[in-house]
């Protein structure tokens, strides 16, 4: 068969299997879970795999979930991923009641969307066609957020990365893959309504991460705080030295750093004495990246130093910036064309502030992230949600599925030919020692 003829059956089974789609993804949105902590998500999308007959794997990096599909002949593996976690927005009315996670950001879209894929591609008539196999992940973990919860895990030694794909790639769990195709939801209804409903991306920043422990004396704060050293001051200052750095930061670049202070102290008469910062240096660059991150750092102590306060600052390696392959990026761009229309879909968007770890991924191998609407409101808020499945739902399903027959129909040779263009920004060994041990 050709490719039309395999995606015209994909869309087909796709469509027929709309309400178990639909179904699955509103039962994820009603059971929000945050990363590392997606038990419930990860046994849904599993049953769907089993169901299936697909063999697959779960409790992977904790809740990862993984299903092998088999092609004829194996001259590619494609993955398909999607992300099983949500965000802390506890004033959502979508929140759950008591750990206050909600899915403001769409990762139950990605699910929803890849039991598409798994209901098109168990369909022997698709993958007797397909030279390569398909493995189905359901990854942990993309919000990096809960840093302390994430840092109790790693001490545990259950994790080494933050970020799930991070981990993914780190425990070898991407060693056989060749390339990784995926998607994520967006706003373009409502107040963000846009002719454009979805686009294949361009680069977003990377970032690391900081905690920081800055360490007082406490005394009593009306009787003799002469006897005590101030680290709320400390971290005033600090966080002051950093807004004057940002004239030092080029436009280019796209620094961003957002400091939140977690910890204040502990009762209003006592000196604090243990007061704490979480913050993200975000940059479109790793060189970027360590040079705004060295500033900040120097500005942090300076805080510290003022006082007589100890500066203790915990780094963790965030996600690497996004660059998308640009020969997956036309597959996925002339798939989504033909479910959209031309006038419907950009191919490039600006340059994004925000992060994800799939950028890990595609340092490493060929990858696109794309982006399906459907959604309204302003992601990561609690007025976000989808209010048009068929996009975010089905249409998302349907274009992995149509870029999967793409790479892997007519002897692989589309998928074979973006491998061998292919130029890694590191190989796995260079990604484990210039970033995972930062």
């Amino acid at each position: 068969m050709t490719k039309e003829e395999l995606k015209k059956i994909a869309c087909e089974i796709i469509d027929s299997r709309r309400g178990d789609i639909t179904a699955l993804g509103d039962s994820i949105f009603a059971e929000p879970e945050t990363g590392w902590k997606e038990f419930k998500t990860a046994e849904k999308i599993k049953k769907v795999f089993e169901s299936l007959g697909f063999p697959t794997k779960d409790k992977q990096c904790i809740t990862g979930v993984i299903a092998d599909v088999k092609g004829k002949e194996k001259k590619l593996k494609v993955s398909v991923m999607g992300e099983l976690d949500a965000l802390g927005v506890p004033d959502s009315p979508n929140a759950d009641p008591v750990t206050g996670a909600a899915h403001m950001c769409g990762h139950h879209c990605m699910i929803a969307a890849l039991s598409g894929v798994a209901y098109a591609l168990a369909d022997r008539r698709i993958m007797d066609e397909l030279s390569g196999d398909v493995a189905l992940m359901a990854v942990p973990a993309e919000e990096f957020v809960e840093m302390a919860y994430r840092g109790q895990l790693r001490r545990e030694g259950k994790i080494k990365m933050f970020g799930g794909k991070q981990e993914f790639i780190y425990r070898g769990l991407m060693d056989d893959i060749d390339m990784m195709v995926m998607q994520h939801n967006t706003a373009t209804e409502g107040t963000q309504e846009t002719p454009i409903k979805a686009n294949v991306s361009g680069t977003s920043n990377g970032f690391v991460s900081k905690e920081v422990f800055y360490k007082g004396k406490a005394a009593h704060a009306g009787g003799a705080p002469f006897n005590g050293i101030n680290a709320l001051n400390a971290a005033k200052i600090g966080l002051f030295a950093i807004d004057t750095q940002r004239e030092t930061f080029k436009d280019e670049d796209h620094i961003r750093v957002h400091p939140i202070i977690t910890k204040g102290g502990d009762t209003v008469n006592v000196v604090p004495a243990d007061v704490r910062i979480e913050t993200y240096v975000r940059g479109g660059s790793v060189e970027a990246i360590l040079d705004a991150s060295r500033k900040v750092n120097r500005a942090l102590r300076a805080g510290g130093d003022a006082v007589g306060a100890e500066t203790v600052i915990d780094e963790v390696p965030g996600y690497l910036p996004m660059k998308n392959d640009e020969g997956l990026q036309e597959l996925m761009y002339a798939n989504l064309v033909s479910l959209l229309g031309k006038d419907h879909v950009a191919r490039q968007i600006p340059h994004s502030g925000g992060s994800t770890d799939a950028a890990d991924v595609a340092a490493l191998m060929p990858a696109v992230h794309a982006y399906i609407g459907g959604a309204e409101g302003v992601a990561h808020s609690k007025d976000y949600h989808i209010v048009d499945k068929e996009l975010a739902y089905i249409t998302a399903a349907k274009a992995l599925t149509m870029t999967v027959i793409d790479l892997l129909a007519d002897g692989a040779k589309a998928g074979l030919e973006i491998k061998k263009n292919f130029k890694p920004a590191m190989t796995k060994q260079e990604y484990i020692d210039t970033w995972c041990n930062m």
